[in-house]
């Protein structure tokens, strides 16, 4: 795909180059995201795919992807990523893979490979300055053994490891910033509701090269325990509650990309998800709604003062 060929919902890929009839269940936020990268990424990719809830699309001897895959334990994705960029590398220096026909090696994986059991192997692959794409679908639990707490889980929440009157006593994992850390070439926060946004990210990110990453906020009916048919308008909340910024960065500096004015009150968020119904019923926990909405309000504030700052600095 050209540079900068996404500029508005009308350049959207219109046919999607993953197969239906998974054994995915419905309405899942990062299947909702996962099509859409796909075909804005197109064919020639090798997703190596950390176990989790994404190794359901892939019944052996079948797969849905209509390029490679290759299945790894979930703390070895980005290991497995090294091992295909050396193959695909080897091929084309011995000749045997032409430079037109090369792929992009890409690691799928959920917010307990990214944010916790892979997180050491995925350091030392960006800190070789691996040439990979790392899309993290982020269900915040571990989807696919019954929604138990990870490092990506929010404050609150209730799992089926963290069930108390205040549900998860921890705070989710600033996984944007662990990677940034790192000095990569991009990361993106992305969620599928927000498709034009996504696809430029995605656009950009394919664009460049060294170790990239994309987190892709994964709406789950299942674990965030709602209606599969609110999906959408559940990751639309999270972005206008400001709970899910929209940002990326490159080059040492992050950009926010959507910044929500007038931003909605938290809780038209969590009230749609049964892992918050324990914030309202049987009686509303105003405490816990008002430190979950003061978090959210100080990572905005701390942006509209580095906003205002650098627009005084450069008028002077």
């Amino acid at each position: 795909m050209s540079e900068a060929a996404i500029r508005s919902m009308k350049d959207l890929p219109s046919t999607h180059l993953l197969a239906g009839g998974t054994a995915m269940c419905a309405g899942c936020g990062g299947l909702e995201a996962l099509h859409e990268i796909y075909d804005v990424l197109g064919r020639k990719i090798v997703f190596v795919n950390a176990a989790g809830c994404m190794t359901l699309l892939s019944v052996y001897p079948f797969t849905p992807f209509r390029s490679g895959w290759l299945y790894t334990s979930m703390a070895s994705a980005a290991a497995g990523a090294q091992g295909v960029r050396d193959a695909l590398d080897i091929l084309k220096a011995q000749g045997r893979l032409a430079p037109e026909d090369d792929m992009t090696a890409a690691v799928l994986a959920g917010d307990g490979s990214s944010y916790g059991m892979g997180l050491s192997a995925t350091s030392a692959a960006i800190e070789r300055n691996l040439d990979f794409l790392y899309i993290c679908y982020d269900n915040e639990g571990y989807g696919n053994t019954g929604q138990q707490a990870s490092g990506a889980t929010p404050h609150g929440a209730r799992t089926a490891t963290t069930a108390g009157a205040r549900g998860y006593s921890g705070f989710k994992k600033d996984l944007f910033a662990v990677w940034a850390a790192h000095r990569p070439a991009y990361v993106a926060t992305v969620i599928g509701a927000e498709p034009l946004d996504l696809a430029k990210k995605i656009e950009k990110a394919a664009s460049l090269k060294g170790p990239r990453l994309v987190i892709a906020l994964a709406p789950c009916p299942t674990g965030w325990d709602y209606d599969p048919g609110l999906s959408v308008e559940v990751g639309r909340l999270a972005v206008r509650t400001g709970v899910w910024p929209l940002k990326e960065y490159i080059d040492g500096k992050v950009t926010h990309t959507r910044v929500p004015h007038p931003r909605v009150p938290v809780e038209e968020y969590l009230k749609l998800q049964g892992r918050f119904a324990h914030l309202f019923e049987p009686q509303r926990n105003e405490a816990l709604i008002a430190e979950i909405q003061a978090r959210v309000d100080a990572y905005w504030q701390a942006i509209d003062e580095h906003l205002r700052s650098s627009h005084r600095s450069t008028r002077v």
